[in-house]
């Protein structure tokens, strides 16, 4: 399990339906980083036109001192940025960003925890703007392109196979029409893995199983049945390690017993579809990547009521 959750959870409590304040969010990405489950949390989301509200409200989470000379500096926060400027302006915003908070020898930012972005995530409606967009991108910026739900995914792997960057999709919302069904997610998940195009999900997926959930935190909301981003994560890693099918991929997808899904010493699987260890790490790390969620505490809490985590 921990092999399978490791860097899985991209923070995304600005988005619905969390909508957080910056404050609020930052300080609570700032608190799950301590926390024993901080191994699952990878990197906080935010638009780059809040960059300027993000060092706000970061920089009392950031600053808790100088390292001294000769000790290197911990782990950055990372950060990945969803593209709502115009391209140029948004590149020349993150090497601000990335200049101002660079922690080493040179830089007035050498503190105790110093931030990066390092993934910039850009909504794509062709393939022909993935092409013009890589052109463009500096090589330490790693891409995920939105991908349309109701788009040719295939059209879309041609452009962005060989380039090693990523697709990414949309499987949820806040009403119920917003979730694809089983079958186009399998088509996604199918393609990309075919096409050695690593993938990231967002929205939806603060759930482990698929079932019936509230859509929003509100008294009143709407219910619907949602992905599980355990069905999602190990239906990628039998794509990408079995290259399992589409038909097989949806019968992962579809369901709803977590007792189906196997965790032990060494091995993970899907009723009869097993895994090593070493095979489900690999999987993670060059294909199935991350999905956004605007919970972190709720994901994890999910997997402690059912036993499936020991509890910090």
């Amino acid at each position: 399990m921990r092999t399978f959750l490791t860097g899985l959870v991209d923070y995304a409590g600005l988005f619905p339906p969390a909508g957080l304040s910056m404050a609020e969010s930052v300080a609570e990405f700032a608190r799950q980083r301590q926390t024993g489950d901080r191994y699952a949390l990878a990197r906080f989301v935010l638009p780059i036109s809040r960059l300027a509200e993000f060092n706000e409200a970061a920089v009392k989470h950031l600053a808790h001192g100088h390292v001294a000379a000769d000790k290197a500096a911990p782990d950055a926060w990372g950060l990945s940025v969803l593209l709502d400027v115009p391209l140029d302006q948004g590149l020349a915003a993150i090497d601000r960003f990335n200049e101002d908070h660079a922690a080493g020898d040179g830089h007035a930012h050498k503190h105790a925890h110093s931030a990066v972005i390092d993934t910039i995530e850009i909504k794509v409606q062709t393939p022909e703007i993935i092409e013009k967009a890589i052109d463009r991108l500096p090589e330490d910026l790693f891409p995920f392109f939105e991908v349309p739900t109701d788009g040719d995914f295939r059209s879309f792997a041609t452009a962005l196979a060989g380039t090693g960057y990523g697709a990414k999709l949309r499987t949820g919302g806040v009403t119920p029409e917003l979730i694809p069904p089983v079958e186009l997610v399998a088509e996604f998940v199918s393609v990309m893995a075919q096409a050695e195009v690593p993938i990231k999900c967002t929205a939806g997926l603060h759930h482990p199983i698929r079932g019936e959930y509230a859509l929003t935190y509100k008294p009143d909301s709407p219910r619907a049945v949602m992905h599980g981003f355990v069905n999602v994560f190990m239906a990628a890693a039998m794509a990408k390690v079995l290259e399992a099918d589409a038909r097989t991929l949806a019968s992962i997808l579809r369901e709803t017993d977590l007792a189906a899904f196997s965790f032990d010493d060494g091995s993970a699987g899907w009723r009869s579809l097993k895994l090593t260890d070493e095979q489900l790490r690999e999987a993670r790390e060059v294909f199935a990547i991350c999905f956004g969620s605007c919970s972190f505490a709720e994901p994890m809490a999910d997997l402690r009521k059912v036993g499936r985590l020991a509890a910090v």
